[in-house]
């Protein structure tokens, strides 16, 4: 049933700009009218808005007047894989809680998408304030066979992704080591990536994303380290941010589970917020001024020490802050 009003919502969206007749629909997909008219009333209850016409028959309106829903994230998708599944929610708790509970019988690839989390995660146990219609979040489900030692680096794979999802829509980002993503020096997206293994095996991965897309306004505590992208003057839509990513993370991904590092670590590099500046590294509370010098094909940061020394900081294992802002 879910496949076949797919196949309506389809025809729907390829053809917006006009109506199409119940009898057109009928013949594509060899259903009777009333099936066809079924299929309409139950895309109308999940918030489709499609006008119906004596005589000329069905048409859905422009895209600026509908949200977003896992048909269109889907709708002729040039991935493999990635965002072929999507379980798509208005308000959700947390996108990750979710995705832990369904990863065990979904595909690779599959995604979990909201408007707004009520628990939204951050790093180290951090809230992520994700109210409705001001960002995008989402966690990927991943399954591949690597070592767990390597499982971190997914984190910074997404982050060279998103960072050239943005910039395919004009959005020129930087990347902080390790998980944000960073617009005139503030955060507008954050990535948490957990695991869940056995002793030597990886069952799943999650990459939980979000991303500030509307105007917000932010709590004074954080108000000088966040932004976004409406706030930064960048009009994007979430569906073009979504199913951009989508491309672009399959595409890195695919080299990952190669063992190919090169184009990751060049963007990782190139759009780097810490490489070539003095950083402050935070362990515990106290606050080691360091160079950061390079990132290494674990992902690892190389940094040199004020004895002149080179540390490799693990993902991870210390937060990054910039001398006098937040980079």
């Amino acid at each position: 049933m879910t496949k076949t009003r797919e196949k309506v919502i389809n025809i729907l969206i390829d053809n917006s700009d006009k109506y199409i007749s119940g009898e057109y629909m009928s013949d594509i997909l060899g259903l009777s009218r009333a099936s066809i008219w079924k299929h309409i009333k139950a895309l109308k209850g999940e918030g489709f808005d499609i006008e119906s016409k004596a005589g000329h028959g069905y048409r859905l309106h422009r895209k600026e007047k509908r949200g977003l829903s896992s048909y269109e994230i889907k709708h002729k998708l040039k991935t493999s894989y990635m965002g072929q599944e999507v379980y798509y929610f208005d308000s959700i708790d947390s996108t990750n809680i979710y995705a832990n509970t369904i990863a065990n019988q979904a595909s690779e690839g599959s995604v979990v998408v909201s408007k707004e989390q009520t628990q939204g995660k951050g790093r180290s146990g951090k809230v992520w304030v994700s109210d409705n219609d001001q960002g995008i979040y989402f966690s990927t489900i991943l399954k591949p066979s690597i070592p767990i030692s390597r499982a971190s680096f997914l984190t910074q794979v997404a982050g060279a992704a998103l960072a050239t999802s943005l910039e395919r829509l004009g959005v020129a980002c930087q990347i902080k080591w390790p998980n944000d993503l960073v617009l005139n020096g503030r955060k507008i997206a954050g990535i948490l990536t957990e695991m869940r293994a056995e002793i030597e095996s990886i069952s799943y991965i999650i990459v939980g994303i979000g991303v500030n897309i509307g105007p917000k306004t932010f709590e004074e505590s954080i108000s000088t380290v966040a932004t976004s992208l409406a706030n930064e003057g960048y009009q994007i839509q979430d569906l073009d941010l979504l199913r951009a990513f989508f491309i672009d993370f399959e595409d890195l991904y695919e080299d990952f589970k190669n063992k190919d590092y090169t184009r990751i670590l060049g963007i990782l590099k190139d759009k780097s917020a810490v490489l070539g500046k003095e950083i402050y590294l935070i362990r515990d509370g106290q606050k080691d001024k360091v160079f950061a010098e390079n990132i290494d094909e674990y992902g690892n940061l190389i940094v040199r020490n004020e004895l002149g020394f080179l540390e490799e900081v693990f993902t991870g294992e210390i937060s990054v802050r910039g001398l006098d802002s937040y980079i």
